[in-house]
């Protein structure tokens, strides 16, 4: 091993070290904050400062480009998943109206689950269609009364750069909803924490909006996939792993 590679590996050792100290010293405070505060948009809106404090402090705050304005409105965002800082990142950039539909064995980790539910996050087992029917009914309830929401459609990540097959569960919500989808690319996470790794490495993190899909005008949710992966893939800059037939 040459004297420049144990030097990368030891300053990244020492940055991902930094980086738990970063999320602990801010972890605990919003943990505190979250149990006493009232309303759930104060709790999302405490939960978004805290994303951003942390990213400030371990030197990657969260970039966002592309036009902000359909975010102001109920529209279901779709991201690409790649690191499990995707859904701190999320929380960084979307405003505090976005609920957050996650697979629900993240519901049975201690804090995280924790923090999930008193932002309001919606759990979902996918493999129990009864149960994702009644979620799906519960969004559409959340998204009437002006709320807008956010999926990660590959439903999971691994090492492997690449757009996953997407489920279909967001993309017919936003058809029966008559709401707008709205693609984001989250860039950088894969290498800053891919995953089977706890070790964080320096490098910057961003968001692409991208341009919204009015899904009254697909014809099917199939076709809604299609269109929505193919304004993700002009921004990712990974590989489409999804075959046609899958789509």
């Amino acid at each position: 091993m040459s004297v420049a590679t144990i030097q990368v590996q030891l300053v990244r050792l020492i940055y991902g070290i930094y980086a738990w100290i970063a999320l602990t010293s801010v972890a605990i405070p919003m943990m505190i904050l979250l149990i006493f505060t009232p309303t759930r948009v104060a709790r999302r809106q405490v939960a978004r400062w805290c994303a951003r404090l942390f990213f400030l402090l371990i030197g990657s705050p969260v970039q966002l480009k592309g036009s902000q304005k359909p975010l102001a409105s109920p529209c279901i965002v779709i991201a690409n998943h790649a690191s499990y800082l995707d859904g701190m990142i999320l929380t960084a950039a979307l405003p505090p109206n976005f609920t957050f539909l996650i697979k629900h064995e993240m519901a049975t980790l201690p804090l995280t689950g924790f923090l999930l539910r008193r932002i309001g996050s919606e759990f979902v087992d996918r493999n129990k269609d009864s149960h994702r029917k009644q979620v799906v009914r519960r969004l559409f309830r959340a998204a009437e009364e002006g709320d807008a929401l956010a999926f990660f459609p590959e439903g999971t990540f691994d090492r492997t750069p690449g757009l996953r097959r997407f489920q279909l569960g967001a993309f017919s919500s936003a058809r029966r909803a008559k709401l707008p989808i709205v693609p984001i690319v989250i860039t950088g996470s894969r290498g800053k924490l891919p995953a089977a790794s706890w070790i964080c490495s320096p490098g910057p993190l961003s968001i692409q909006v991208c341009t919204p899909l009015y899904a009254n005008t697909y014809t099917s949710a199939q076709e809604l996939v299609r269109a929505s992966r193919k304004e993700m893939l002009k921004w990712l800059g990974e590989p489409d792993l999804a075959s046609d037939e899958e789509i």
